[in-house]
């Protein structure tokens, strides 16, 4: 800590504890404050008049959803500015992403916001309300400041590096409607009937250290230090949905009866209605990936697979429930992994009954040369990389726009996805002759594993509902852009986070 006003939360409690018992009145601010302009300094200005100490908390890095390569200021240099204001008494950093627990432990007898804050309407976080009830919660009043209105979000936008060049275009293209339009838009997508079909991926991570080279053999040993477990493949899909959409249903295939359901039942919301068909003498399909505790780089991985692909019984009772279901549901949604759910026979069967239907065909180390796009025929949205794309039509060379013309020209593609990894993705709409890219809008990069199917989920939604596709596009970029920020399926796309995203990128 620099000065004496810049301390941790637990001394700020008893700071203010002793405080209250000399009768003084505690004022409390919170925010990010990235960018501290001449708003600040007047809100924190009027906030001190109403008290006697003024405590300002700021958001710690990890909570902070306003785009690509923010924060621009870490929390600690934040924090540091912060302290060298007079009007402010004290300064800490906050260890929660909003301000409802340090209220109810600071007890502040004011927690002051600014204008902007007085329709709650605009809070697309709902944080204000909840803000508002703890403040309550420990009888205290909520003032708002009657400084001029600025935003750190835009003036960060319009004058920093914060956003790439490329970002800067993208947005430039999307229509000329308001965040509240684009707002109510995607929360309107509860009103849809989704329907996810694929496997079931059990992903299993064991996170471990270098011991070093064998003194008996050529090999590298490992310590085990821990391991974790998250529900992937077509789960970790309707988990992501679950979060946009009311009415999710989910057909999936396990192995033997026995495997996993607990697990399974504990990882989905409420929101999602299950249907399994079993795979005779055959385990649930278990990825194993060994991981490089410090520096979380993948060492390999261990498939526990059958992957035959299901027929007799197994496909009779599939195609059974797919005619039951297909027909209930708005979109289908259909991840599929190469691992033996889905024949020729049923990729022909899905094609024809869906009203909607978005895909994603994934090559991985299982499948390599032998599963492609090819077998699925007028399909709404179909998402692939860009190697997936080059290996369908087997060409290295060609330049990437003439091959997604192609494709979608082959199996009869609305839309088609290529992603390009570090370099965004690219979305081709076959009826309007119309390309559009999106450049990459993740911070850092954790995990790929799961990022097409987060991106398919959001942006086939967007596109169902007639949306722009560049703004379509953007919309599954930024779900994409939080699946690769954590490690394997651990979190479902927070729809919350992605409005407000957006809400800053906008500005």
């Amino acid at each position: 800590m620099l000065n004496n006003k810049l301390i941790s939360l637990e001394k700020l409690a008893q700071t203010i504890k002793k405080a209250k018992l000399k009768k003084k009145k505690i004022i409390h601010c919170h925010g990010v404050f990235d960018l501290v302009h001449l708003g600040h300094i007047k809100h924190f200005s009027e906030a001190k008049a109403l008290g006697d100490i003024l405590v300002v908390t700021i958001t710690p890095d990890k909570y902070i959803t306003k785009g690509p390569n923010r924060p621009v200021f870490t929390a600690q240099h934040r924090a540091e500015f912060l302290s060298e204001l007079e009007s402010i008494n004290y300064v800490s950093i906050n260890r929660w992403p909003t301000a409802i627990e340090t209220i109810k432990l600071i007890k502040p007898d004011v927690y002051c916001k600014g204008p902007d804050y007085r329709l709650h309407e605009n809070d697309v976080s709902r944080e204000i309300k909840n803000e508002i009830n703890a403040v309550k919660s420990i009888k205290g009043k909520i003032k708002y400041t009657n400084d001029i209105t600025f935003s750190s979000s835009k003036i960060l936008n319009q004058h920093s590096d914060t956003l790439s060049e490329k970002q800067r275009l993208l947005l430039n293209k999307l229509p000329n409607k308001s965040f509240k339009d684009i707002k109510n838009s995607i929360e309107r997508f509860k009103k849809l009937k989704v329907l996810v079909i694929g496997e079931t991926i059990i992903d299993q991570y064991y996170f471990t250290e270098a011991l070093g080279k064998s003194g008996k053999e050529p090999i590298m040993m490992f310590r085990d230090l821990n391991s974790e477990q998250y529900a992937g493949g077509a789960l970790a899909i309707a988990r992501h949905l679950s979060q946009f959409c009311s009415s999710v249903s989910l057909l999936s295939m396990l192995g033997e009866k026995g495997q996993y359901e607990k697990f399974i039942s504990s990882s989905l919301p409420k929101n999602i209605s299950k249907k399994f068909i079993y795979k005779k003498s055959s385990p649930t399909i278990v990825k194993k990936k060994y991981i490089d505790s410090i520096n979380k780089n993948k060492v390999f991985g261990i498939y526990e697979i059958n992957d035959e692909v299901i027929k007799d019984k197994n496909e009779k009772d599939f195609h059974k429930l797919l005619k039951k279901l297909i027909p209930k549901h708005d979109l289908i949604v259909l991840s599929d992994y190469g691992h033996g759910l889905v024949s020729k026979k049923s990729a022909k069967f899905i094609c024809s009954k869906s009203s909607f239907l978005a895909i994603n065909a994934q090559v991985n180390a299982a499948n390599i040369g032998h599963h492609t796009i090819g077998k699925y025929k007028n399909v709404d949205c179909v998402i692939i990389n860009e190697n997936e794309l080059r290996h369908e039509l087997r060409n290295k060379n060609e330049k990437i726009e003439n091959l997604m013309k192609s494709l979608c020209k082959k199996i009869k593609v609305k839309n088609l996805i290529v992603t390009q990894g570090s370099n965004g993705a690219i979305l081709y709409n076959k009826k309007n002759n119309q390309f559009c890219r999106c450049p990459a809008f993740a911070s850092k990069v954790v995990d790929k594993v799961g990022a097409g199917d987060a991106m398919m989920s959001l942006t086939s939604i967007a596109l169902l509902q007639k949306m722009d596709i560049n703004l379509s596009l953007l919309i599954g970029s930024l779900a994409g852009a939080q699946s690769v920020e954590t490690i394997g399926n651990s979190l479902s796309v927070s729809k919350m986070k992605l409005i407000k995203t957006l809400e800053h990128l906008l500005k």
